[in-house]
């Protein structure tokens, strides 16, 4: 029979689900409230409006005459975190923007991917026209956001009901079975996770925003359950129905708002958390630009939601207590709040536009159209880049260059700017093979930092990259990471990881780093349980989001496989950085 403690899961979610529905009743029902805010009303997949689906992308391979397989072609305008079920992109078909507008590019070929690694031609690898397919394909679906904070706390506690019942059932399962082999919690069995990815799914906002906040990458600070709970969100990407399109965008623009575009698709190419992005044209010239629309309410509903993940997150007991999930919640409720604001990413895109915006730059940084932009949309130029995430196979050289160039960006942001992009998401970085530069298009999650928090950060990264141990302390205390009363275990883990960040930077460090064999991001990681364990205090707001950037450009770098002289983006960026 299974252990008290599993009987104690059950109860602990029965008691949020109770929390989530008294805080429902208690809140009262707002005057003139559409009926349809409560629903999760779905267009059909199949709808005569809708060009082909991205799910029957598996099946456009066509065969010519000799029985050979087509090749396809990565068209110009590929910004999109969607992507159908095979190494093509969306197919022409699928796009309401007449091909003929859009801007001549030099296309790039795409072979057929080899079923075997051994088949893979020694020539393709050193081909830019081939890429290893490793990206998780992302299925469209659409469904109505709920959009009244009423109705996403009905969610939210139909959501912990039915959580509590397969709770329930998974327990009584497990008891009949009178199996010792099932030691996880019986709340995330594969039923609830299911329920969980189909909820949070549908929900966006806080829920999906907390899995990326939390995932830091690949660190796997979190229960393998969760972990996959996350992964299986992020891939299943919902997108408004047309009705709730156009009262977003009437509410932002007029009832008239089709007359400011030449054409619209109103079959977003991206789904996130808090919106979604459609191509456009705009007048006079048909101008491609990229729109990025604000699901609606979800700024307003970001306090409301967090609350709810709090208490369903606290209950299920599953999240280690190192992770001070209040201090996360609350760093979250600031950026997210933040990221909602897009004339403040706007103002953020231009403010990047001007850093990088020399001559001999190797970044470009899409231009802002601003009569387009609101609090709730976004009008940007279109970028034409490819994705670095599809960059596996291509030429080492190019490999090389692109990950000098994004921890070179990382550095800059932090030591020249004190103005950083921190989602790490590699879809965020475009490369452009007809410029050789890399597009960046999302800014939505920049911080600034203050110059006495960058003057002791920069002691502190300095002091890793020397080895000297006491100043690593020194600085660490400063910062707030550490409170002094630590265990000699916990400060052994801390010091160790800070250290492990210098290693690429340092002198003695053979250059070009190889971030394909390197083993620093596996070390740090072994060492997160402990600090998770053991660790005081949570670490400085500040570092939240820094240290997911950064550790998402040596991910990055390890992914490419590439080689970076490190030790000279050190001296050339952060040897020129003056305390005080």
């Amino acid at each position: 029979m299974p252990p008290p403690s599993r009987l104690y899961d059950a109860l602990t979610v029965i008691y949020a689900a109770a929390q989530v529905i008294q805080r429902a009743a208690v809140i009262s029902v707002e005057k003139n409230v559409p009926s349809v805010a409560y629903g999760a009303a779905s267009e059909p997949i199949n709808n005569p409006a809708r060009p082909t689906p991205l799910a029957t992308a598996t099946e456009s391979k066509e065969t010519n005459t000799e029985g050979k397989e087509t090749e396809f072609k990565i068209l110009p305008n590929t910004w999109t975190y969607v992507r159908p079920y095979s190494p093509i992109t969306q197919d022409v078909s699928q796009n309401t923007i007449p091909e003929a507008i859009l801007p001549k590019v030099r296309e790039v070929q795409l072979q057929s991917e080899p079923t075997l690694a051994t088949q893979i031609d020694q020539s393709k690898k050193e081909s830019f026209d081939y890429y290893e397919d490793t990206e998780p394909a992302v299925k469209l679906t659409p469904s109505r956001v709920p959009s009244s904070r009423l109705g996403r706390l009905f969610h939210y506690g139909s959501l912990a009901a039915s959580l509590t019942a397969g709770t329930a059932s998974e327990y009584v399962r497990r008891v009949a079975r009178g199996s010792g082999s099932d030691t996880g919690s019986p709340m995330m069995s594969e039923a609830n996770i299911s329920r969980l990815v189909e909820k949070l799914s549908r929900m966006r906002g806080a829920a999906l925003k907390l899995g990326q906040f939390l995932s830091i990458q690949d660190a796997h600070v979190l229960p393998e359950q969760i972990e996959r709970v996350l992964r299986q969100v992020q891939n299943n990407a919902h997108y408004m129905p047309n009705s709730q399109l156009e009262q977003v965008l009437s509410a932002e623009f007029g009832p008239n708002w089709n007359e400011k575009f030449t054409h619209f698709d109103r079959i977003p190419i991206a789904s996130a958390s808090i919106g979604q992005v459609h191509k456009a044209t705009i007048p006079p010239n048909e101008t491609p630009i990229a729109l990025k629309v604000q699901f609606p309410n979800i700024a307003e509903s970001i306090y409301s939601d967090l609350a709810n993940i709090s208490t369903l997150l606290t209950a299920s007991a599953l999240l280690p207590r190192g992770l001070y999930l209040d201090r996360t919640l609350a760093v979250m409720k600031g950026e997210l709040a933040d990221e909602c604001d897009y004339e403040r990413e706007a103002t953020c895109v231009e403010r990047f536009g001007e850093f990088l915006g020399g001559e001999n730059e190797r970044f470009r940084v899409p231009k802002v159209i601003r009569e387009l932009t609101t609090k709730r949309a976004l009008a940007m130029e279109w970028m034409e880049g490819v994705s670095v995430a599809k960059g596996a196979r291509w030429p080492q050289k190019t490999r090389d260059q692109i990950a000098t160039d994004i921890l070179t960006l990382s550095l800059r942001e932090l030591f020249e700017f004190r103005l950083m992009q921190t989602d790490p998401n590699w879809s965020n970085f475009l490369y452009n093979p007809r410029t050789d530069k890399l597009e960046l298009i999302d800014f939505g999650a920049s911080r600034e930092y203050s110059k006495e928090f960058m003057d002791d950060w920069f002691e502190l990264l300095s002091a890793a990259v020397r080895e000297d141990r006491d100043a690593c302390v020194e600085y660490s205390l400063k910062l707030g990471y550490l409170m002094g009363a630590e265990s000699q275990e916990m400060m052994d883990a801390h010091v160790r990881s800070v250290t492990l960040l210098g290693v690429p930077f340092r002198a003695s460090t053979p250059q070009p780093f190889s971030f394909k064999s390197q083993t620093i991001t596996d070390e740090i990681r072994a060492l997160i349980p402990v600090m998770l364990r053991l660790r005081l205090t949570p670490p400085p707001k500040e570092t939240y989001s820094l240290n997911r950037k950064l550790s998402g450009a040596f991910l990055l770098c390890g992914r490419l496989g590439a080689d970076v002289d490190c030790r000279s983006i050190w001296e050339r960026v952060v040897g020129a950085y003056k305390v005080g």
